[in-house]
């Protein structure tokens, strides 16, 4: 593709002369000058400039839905073309929430770059709905997430099943009993993740099943990752809903304690997110691999 096209299009996608450098390793004047060509070439403006902040004008926006175009089907060229000699190269940008980013996808990268080492791959990491966002804005050429609630613009696929459950540290008072119910949930203090990830999604669902809120609960604190809640546990009497996932090995070292909540299911599933009629060829290689790795 293009290199003016390129720097194009990381410009129009972070907004930002600055991220489109760091992206690309070419200089920020590099970066203006590819932009003036363009520019030029087309007799347009592609950027309106208010102060340090750019937008997309008119022409800008119709040369990025172009380009991104462009991009797919030179992706598809390429993926095609080593396709021929067995061999399957590219580039793919991958989103992972949190819990699926810290637990689930580094054993998956490293076995599918053992697979596939003329790939190059580059992972961004958040909540849900900061990967859902990432997406749309064309940052990331597939997600992986979790929770339940879905956005219309987007394609979901299964990949697997989670479950989440309550946590204390080893000593806690909760630890000398067999289970809670609902209404002991109500009063015990609680760390959550924050608002916009997939736990806190499934925790508010099931909370409506029972015909409460967050605001019946005793909630302390809302924490942006699942190692905060955990490190925050082991020096609090707090308890946390977390996935299993995260906490197999302090629960079997003893640092951590599962604590049943009758009749309280927190169950989720894992699922790949994309645009819809947007799956590259290495996208679908991914995807397969990765389901793959999972049933295995």
């Amino acid at each position: 593709m293009n290199l003016d096209l390129q720097v194009f299009r990381s410009v129009a996608h972070h907004l930002s002369f600055t991220k489109a450098s760091q992206e690309l390793y070419i200089s920020q004047p590099a970066i203006s000058k590819h932009i003036q060509k363009l520019e030029a070439a087309y007799h347009v403006r592609l950027f309106d400039r208010l102060g340090n902040r750019i937008s997309l004008t008119q022409a800008g926006r119709l040369l990025l839905k172009h380009s991104d175009v462009l991009a797919a089907d030179y992706q598809r060229l390429d993926f095609e073309m080593n396709r021929l000699r067995q061999r399957v190269s590219g580039g793919i940008r991958i989103g992972a929430s949190t819990t699926i980013s810290q637990y689930e996808l580094p054993q998956m990268l490293a076995n599918f770059l053992k697979a596939y080492p003329q790939t190059d791959v580059s992972v961004i990491s958040g909540n849900s709905r900061e990967i859902e966002a990432a997406l749309m804005d064309g940052k990331i050429d597939i997600g992986l997430v979790e929770g339940i609630v879905r956005q219309p613009p987007c394609k979901y696929s299964f990949l697997m099943k989670d479950e989440l459950v309550a946590i204390v540290r080893s000593g806690h008072p909760l630890t000398q009993r067999s289970s809670i119910t609902i209404g002991d949930l109500c009063r015990q203090p609680l760390v959550l993740r924050e608002m916009g990830s997939g736990t806190l999604d499934v925790f508010e669902r099931e909370l409506k099943r029972h015909q409460l809120t967050l605001a019946d609960m005793n909630v302390k604190l809302y924490l942006g990752s699942t190692e905060s809640i955990k490190r925050f546990i082991l020096h609090s009497n707090c308890m946390g809903i977390i996935s299993i996932r995260a906490v197999r090995k302090e629960v079997l070292e003893g640092e951590l304690k599962v604590i049943e909540i009758e009749d309280v299911k927190l169950e989720r599933d894992f699922v790949f997110v994309e645009k819809h009629g947007e799956s590259g060829q290495l996208v679908n290689v991914f995807k397969r691999f990765v389901t793959s790795e999972c049933k295995r």
